[in-house]
């Protein structure tokens, strides 16, 4: 059955009290793992608290003991991936083979404007992004000197020390639903692939390209994680999820005029909405189609009831 993980948005109020406590309790719960956003801020304001992704998963590695973690995704952008390699090596050695290195293009603009960083257009991300991964494989994977001439990045005998105790350092995850670059890069490079909400026939379709691509690469289906980051609107009971899905709707003009029905509707397409069994069902849905593991957005740090509510009555049903 499907393992499930919890994924914040840390850039959105994420403070050492809460990353604490959701660490403690996503640990003890049984959750399969903790994943996070890496931003400077938000795409628009206001503003708010931000832990900075690399410390706050060094912090998981020595106060953790079971879950997986990583961030969901590091963006090339603004990581410098000869750094980026050498403190995932080091978070992954700490944790002992628990961290997980989601790497991206970058996207948002307002943060790279805001701290100077160059995003650039949507080419200029992707060759930047392929390079990128490629320093950050080659230093993590060979026991020797590495050189690369790229456009962006540069290696001139350069070799990462220590070397990971996990034979080829921590895992790469490549998120994204791109069928021309990026479903590509997760065939050559990728450990995990994430895709990010999809419906579960449209999950069955990329899963069935990735494999195709892994075999045109020399590799084997099995070598890939399958997994998919996706919402999450969850309640005990009928009354309380009507109440959260029409606060959502008031927020949503395209949805403030459905009745509840056509709006849960609307939602369960590439998001998990209901009550336990209804999630269970959907859950079995995503399993059916390849997806190995679900990360949960959880937008509501200080809600560790409704996480607790969640681990009790839904992990059950898929051990």
């Amino acid at each position: 059955m499907v393992d499930l993980s919890i994924m914040i948005e840390g850039q959105d109020g994420l403070t050492w009290p809460r990353w604490k406590r959701l660490a403690s309790e996503v640990e003890s719960l049984g959750f399969a793992g903790l994943f996070r956003s890496d931003h400077f801020t938000n795409a628009a304001p206001p503003d708010k608290d931000s832990l900075e992704m690399i410390v706050a998963e060094t912090y998981l590695a020595s106060h953790t003991q079971r879950i997986h973690f990583g961030p969901m995704v590091a963006p090339i952008s603004f990581r410098e991936p000869t750094l980026l390699a050498r403190q995932a090596a080091a978070i992954d050695d700490l944790s002992g083979g628990r961290f997980i290195l989601g790497l991206g293009a970058g996207w948002q603009e307002r943060e790279h404007t805001l701290f100077g960083h160059d995003l650039g257009d949507v080419t200029t991300r992707m060759e930047r992004f392929e390079e990128g991964i490629e320093v950050v494989t080659r230093l993590l994977h060979s026991d020797e000197p590495v050189t690369f001439e790229g456009k962006y990045f540069q290696l001139r005998g350069a070799t990462l020390l220590p070397r990971p105790q996990r034979p080829g350092g921590p895992r790469i995850l490549i998120g994204g639903n791109g069928p021309k670059r990026t479903l590509p890069l997760a065939a050559r490079y990728a450990d995990v692939w994430n895709g990010v909400f999809r419906t579960p026939a449209e999950y069955r379709e990329l899963n069935t390209r990735l494999d195709t691509l892994l075999q045109k690469a020399g590799r084997q289906p099995g070598d890939v994680r399958r997994t998919m980051m996706t919402g999450l609107f969850f309640s005990k009971d009928r009354a309380s999820l009507e109440r959260r899905v029409k606060e959502f709707q008031e927020q949503r003009s395209e949805l403030a005029k459905l009745t509840f029905e056509e709006a849960l509707r609307v939602l369960q397409e590439r998001t998990l909405v209901g009550t336990p069994d209804q999630l269970v069902e959907q859950i079995k849905a995503y399993a059916a189609a390849g997806v190995e593991e679900l990360m949960l957005q959880w937008f509501n740090f200080d809600d560790i009831e409704g996480l607790r509510d969640l681990a009790a009555s839904v992990l059950p049903q898929l051990a």
